[in-house]
C-alpha cells in the first residue's frame, strides 16, 4: 500500500509589521541568540541548525532558534529533511531602519574584541 502524500514542511513566521523593538532587542539580549546572528551573517549564505557553535545543547539551542524567528530576526525553512536559517536582514531594515547594521557592527567589533 503506497504511502500518503504528506504536505511540505513549513514554519511560521510572524508579519515584521507586528514585530516590536521590544521583542528584537530582547531577542538579542542573549549571548548565544547574538552568536547565532553572527554566525549566520559572518557565513554568507543560510545555514542549517546543526552547522552553528554553540556553548549549548542541540535542545537548547533550538529553544534560541524559535526566539530568534517568532522576534522576525531569522526566517526557517526546509530544504528535504533540513532546517535552514537565514538573517531577515532585509525586512528588519524596512522595519527598524538602521537597527540590524548597527547590531550587525557590534556584533563584529565584539569579535574583534574578544569579548
Amino acid at each position: 500500500m503506497p504511502r500518503p502524500r504528506t504536505a511540505p514542511r513549513t514554519v511560521a513566521h510572524p508579519d515584521l509589521a507586528q514585530v516590536s523593538l521590544q521583542q528584537v532587542l530582547e531577542a538579542l539580549v542573549d549571548p548565544v541568540r547574538r552568536t547565532v546572528v553572527a554566525q549566520l551573517a559572518g557565513a554568507g549564505e543560510d545555514l542549517s541548525c546543526g552547522a552553528f557553535v554553540a556553548p549549548v545543547s542541540p535542545s537548547t539551542l533550538t529553544h534560541h532558534f524559535n526566539v530568534l524567528r517568532e522576534a522576525g530576526v531569522i526566517r526557517q525553512y526546509y530544504v528535504g529533511t533540513t532546517k535552514m536559517n537565514a538573517l531577515r536582514t532585509e525586512e528588519l531594515e524596512k522595519r527598524f531602519p538602521g537597527l540590524p547594521s548597527a547590531v550587525l557592527a557590534a556584533l563584529a567589533t565584539e569579535a574583534a574584541d574578544g569579548t
